[in-house]
């Protein structure tokens, strides 16, 4: 299945375009996905780094009370960061800080999905378009919106921790420390 869904996404002409097709077909399923372990699996072997990132994008979308229109980038990771909260469908009966970590999981991944397709691969372009660049050694174009200074991520991951400690009453784990750590 991640064969067919990453072949899919890379014979459009668009594949910026096919990836959100797909990525807007399987999302509503990705919701009733029951187990935080299932979801992680699908996620993780999803060859197509485009595909995941749309729908990690997808994902913090549908958690945001305020939805955002602007194009994905670093800029946007950093909404998410400030405005996204733990997902209601996929609180079970794990510990809330669990579904924590879980969120910073995709947060994550979402900037490691990020991070490969437009800086490193042109995954924005068609197969054919992005030999030619290769062959050129064309230099990805970076987005005025991911140009983000340190200031804004130490800003934003204050917020987001004084966000969790509040909703978690407690210090946080050292599992979600690491995690927070590696983020930034």
């Amino acid at each position: 299945l991640q064969r067919m869904l990453s072949m899919a996404v890379e014979v459009d002409r668009s594949p910026t375009c096919s990836s959100r097709k797909i990525a807007d077909d399987i999302f509503p399923f990705i919701l009733n996905i029951p187990l935080r372990s299932q979801r992680e699996a699908l996620l993780n072997t999803m060859e197509s780094q485009l595909l995941r990132c749309r729908l990690l994008e997808l994902l913090f979308q549908h958690s945001c009370d305020v939805p955002t229109t602007s194009s994905m980038s670093l800029d946007k990771i950093l909404y998410f960061l400030s405005h996204s909260s733990v997902l209601p469908q996929f609180q079970d009966e794990t510990a809330t800080w669990q579904r924590w970590d879980e969120m910073l999981q995709y947060l994550s991944l979402l900037l490691m999905s990020y991070q490969t397709f437009p800086l490193a691969e042109h995954l924005r372009s068609s197969l054919s378009d992005r030999m030619d660049l290769i062959v050129q050694k064309a230099k990805p174009r970076l987005q005025d919106s991911d140009d983000i200074s340190q200031l804004d991520i130490q800003l934003k991951m204050n917020d987001f921790i004084s966000r969790m400690q509040e909703a978690l009453g407690q210090p946080l784990p050292l599992q979600i420390q690491e995690k927070l750590f590696m983020l930034q």
